[in-house]
């Protein structure tokens, strides 16, 4: 594996979810294959959970890690051929290759600005970083897609599945903010890629790119995919007509205890962080079908598997 941006990358995901189990047994056994090598974080936006889990997935490897938070004041320039005599001080070209020359892994965290999805869907902070980085680069999210997420979801789905093929559900929930659609698209590419039933549900007007979509199952009643469901997992997204422009709902989304119900005595999940009570009820993450800790103690053992991965651990 010589990059890790979406689930193209990986030849078989499934070996690298059984990489993330084992390493739940065994976290440390490997630490002497990080001994002077280093990991550098780039964030463009701030983190709880990839931040902390990443540098511990690193540091449990026993790599040095170096975390550069540049949302404030370091201004770079993408664009080839520009006369860089405006905001931006540094060019991607040098910013890349420098970092190179101080880290083994470098490891990318951006968003989508939101406004323009042309823009936005040409990934090109994370597309910069691949082709000017002299060494392996991970995606800590993209504008597009947030593969160690989806990742540590299908880890999580291993782990807790009652059946050999279980019914999972990704759907829309509400949101006061207009959110990507990174996580929904990443965990859809990774679903399609596991031994799941997938179906995806959410009001009209809520379409994702159909890129992402394929031939995954679509209903447009919460109430109709939820019969049945093993694993609901729910997240919210902004349109893409008219992009990032948050649209009435004619009905109430939120994934509440009636709803979860009409499951299979299905698990919940969420990438956390989640508004209570507006995209799921109190009485649903606090209860025992919820898997949001578990869920999220899994992206340390999905960061760890990639590293691993890259600094040769594994074939």
């Amino acid at each position: 594996m010589k990059k890790f941006t979406s689930v193209y990358d990986v030849d078989d995901p499934a070996s690298l979810v059984a990489e993330a189990l084992a390493l739940k047994k065994t976290p440390f056994a490997n630490q002497a294959l990080g001994r002077n090598k280093t990991v550098i974080l780039v964030f463009f936006n701030p983190s709880l959970r990839t931040r902390l889990s990443t540098e511990l997935a690193a540091k449990n490897l026993g790599c040095n890690v170096m975390t550069l938070n540049v949302a404030d004041g370091w201004k770079l320039e993408f664009a080839d051929g520009t006369v860089m005599n405006g905001g931006t001080a540094e060019h991607i070209r040098e910013a890349a290759g420098v970092m190179s020359q101080y880290a083994d892994i470098l490891a990318v965290r951006s968003f989508p600005g939101l406004e323009d999805k042309d823009k936005d869907y040409a990934d090109e902070v994370m597309n910069a970083f691949v082709k000017y980085a002299s060494v392996p680069v991970v995606s800590l999210e993209s504008a597009i897609r947030h593969p160690l997420q989806s990742l540590a979801d299908w880890v999580t789905i291993e782990e807790y599945k009652k059946q050999i093929r279980p019914k999972v559900v990704l759907t829309w929930a509400p949101h006061p903010r207009a959110l990507p659609q990174a996580v929904s698209n990443s965990f859809l590419e990774w679903m399609q890629a596991a031994p799941v039933d997938l179906v995806l549900t959410h009001p009209e007007g809520y379409e994702l790119d159909p890129a992402f979509v394929k031939n995954t199952p679509v209903a447009y009643s919460q109430k109709e995919a939820f019969a049945g469901a093993d694993f609901v997992y729910a997240k919210n997204w902004s349109p893409l007509t008219p992009y990032g422009k948050p649209q009435p709902v004619a009905e109430n989304w939120q994934v509440t205890k009636e709803k979860m119900d009409m499951t299979d005595n299905g698990y919940f999940m969420h990438c956390l962080p989640v508004r209570r009570n507006v995209v799921v009820s109190d009485a649903v993450l606090d209860s025992s079908q919820s898997l949001v800790l578990p869920q999220a103690g899994n992206r340390l053992y999905a960061a760890q598997a990639v590293l691993q991965r890259l600094l040769g651990g594994v074939d």
